[in-house]
């Protein structure tokens, strides 16, 4: 951990008083990093009025949109699970406006996102799920996506252990794709209760309504049984799957 006054006060008991002054001056630096809760050097400019760090909506938007261009393109089942992360916190419009702008400023990759984390370690896991819905929701998690919420999931102090456990809990069942001929389609398209004439923003309608209604998400805290939480589960994936499924067929994103 870095304490930006500890270093600053060592250097400056060090110009004037050699070794002495660097201790007293290091420890004098260490008692005002602790009683400010001074982290790294972007919360100590923040103090000294310089760009604010995020707050809770704002950052979770960030790490969002980092994730969604790790990749190198942002797809459209990226940008919609973005919508139904604003859509499950319950965002007003003026609240979605800066979700979309925090979003897009994850895109490009400047945010120093350590010190931010760090202030949210009691919130960590919540953060990390969001993130393991993003990473999972094309079917696949890339090495870059893994890195990140890994390195994320450092700095919020949880445990690997625990990050294991949230990123199966978003991961599509093993086994390859079913084809997407006869049959299995036509089940997709009945599991969304669309038809093959569907406009592709019809089905795209019917995904998000099925999903926001079946996620095990909604049944967090309500004193579901763990059947019901897997039940849950099964079901959310089928309807990725099936999604998935159409959009191969109908060639849409």
């Amino acid at each position: 951990m870095l304490w930006p006054l500890t270093l600053l006060g060592a250097v400056a008991g060090w110009s004037v008083a050699s070794i002495p002054g660097a201790l007293l001056g290091g420890l004098l630096g260490q008692a005002a990093d602790r009683r400010l809760r001074l982290h790294g050097w972007a919360e100590l400019r923040e103090r000294l009025g310089g760009a604010p760090l995020p707050g809770d909506e704002v950052l979770l938007f960030i790490l969002l949109g980092r994730l969604a261009k790790s990749g190198g393109t942002v797809l459209q089942a990226h940008i919609d699970q973005a919508r139904a992360e604003m859509k499950r916190l319950g965002l007003d419009r003026d609240a979605q406006r800066r979700a979309i702008d925090a979003f897009a400023r994850g895109k490009t990759g400047r945010d120093n996102l350590r010190a931010p984390l760090r202030r949210q370690r009691g919130r960590g896991e919540a953060l990390l799920r969001a993130c393991w819905r993003m990473a999972w929701v094309d079917g696949r998690v890339s090495q870059a996506e893994r890195e990140l919420i890994l390195l994320w999931g450092k700095w919020l102090e949880v445990s690997g252990a625990t990050q294991e456990a949230l990123s199966a809990a978003y991961a599509p069942r093993s086994g390859p794709l079913p084809s997407a001929q006869g049959g299995s389609y036509q089940a997709a398209l009945r599991l969304l209760g669309v038809t093959a004439d569907s406009e592709p923003a019809q089905i795209k309608h019917a995904y998000r309504r099925l999903l926001s209604r079946h996620h095990p998400d909604k049944l967090a805290g309500s004193g579901a049984t763990a059947e019901q939480l897997l039940e849950a589960t099964e079901r959310t994936r089928e309807l990725r799957q099936a999604y998935g499924l159409i959009r191969q067929r109908r060639g849409f994103r």
